[in-house]
C-alpha cells in the first residue's frame, strides 16, 4: 500500500477520532446535558462548570487524547512529520466541526494541544504551565486558550522550518481564534463566564 493511501487514510481516522463527543458522553455519565447548561458549549471547561472538576478531567484527558493518539500513530506509521502535521490539522477541526454535528463541536484547544505534543514536545512542557497560571490569575479558561494557542503558532514558526507544519498550526490557530469570538465579544464586554 502506497505512503499516500496511508495517509489519506490516517487524515479521515483523525477527522473522525476528532469527532468524538465526548462532553455529551460525559454529559450522560453526569446526568447533564453540556449543551443547555453553563455556557452551551461540549467543551472541558463548560463540562467543569456544571459537572465538576472530575467530570471537567475526564473530559480534557479524552480530549487530549483524540489529537495526541491520531498524530503519534502517524509518526509511528509513516514517520513523516508533513503527514503528521496534516493529521494534526485534522483531528482539531474534527473536534469544532464533528461529524453530524456540524454546529455543536468543541473549541479545539485540547484536541489541538494533544496533537501538538509528539510535534513539538518541549513546547508543550512549556505551555501547559503557562495556561494554568493564565488562568488562574484571569479566572477565565478562553484568556489561557487564547494565550497559549498564539503562543503555539509564534513557538512552531520560530522553532521549525517545516512548512506544513507552519501551515497545520496557522489552520488549527484561525480555526481556535474563530471558535472562540463569542468569548472574545464577552471578555470585551466583561460579560465572560468564570471558571472554579
Amino acid at each position: 500500500m502506497s505512503e499516500t493511501v496511508i495517509g489519506v487514510a490516517l487524515l479521515v481516522a483523525a477527522y473522525f477520532a476528532g469527532s468524538f463527543p465526548t462532553a455529551s458522553a460525559v454529559g450522560m455519565i453526569s446526568g447533564h446535558d453540556h449543551s443547555k447548561e453553563g455556557s452551551g458549549n461540549p467543551g472541558a471547561s463548560n463540562v467543569y462548570r456544571t459537572s465538576g472538576a472530575a467530570y471537567g478531567l475526564i473530559t480534557v484527558v479524552i480530549d487530549v487524547l483524540k489529537g495526541f493518539l491520531p498524530v503519534l500513530a502517524t509518526m509511528w506509521i509513516l514517520d513523516d512529520r508533513a503527514w503528521a502535521a496534516g493529521v494534526w490539522a485534522a483531528a482539531t477541526v474534527g473536534h469544532v466541526i464533528p461529524f453530524a454535528r456540524w454546529r455543536n463541536g468543541g473549541k479545539g484547544v485540547a484536541t489541538g494541544g494533544g496533537g501538538s505534543l509528539p510535534l513539538f514536545p518541549y513546547l508543550g512542557l512549556v505551555l501547559v504551565p503557562v495556561f494554568i497560571v493564565v488562568v488562574k490569575l484571569t479566572k477565565r479558561a478562553s484568556v489561557g486558550s487564547l494565550v497559549i494557542t498564539g503562543l503555539t503558532f509564534v513557538g512552531v514558526v520560530v522553532l521549525h522550518e517545516d512548512q506544513l507544519e507552519i501551515v497545520a498550526s496557522a489552520i488549527i490557530t484561525a480555526v481556535i481564534v474563530f471558535r472562540h469570538r463569542s468569548n472574545i465579544g464577552r471578555l470585551l464586554s466583561g460579560q465572560e463566564l468564570k471558571v472554579g
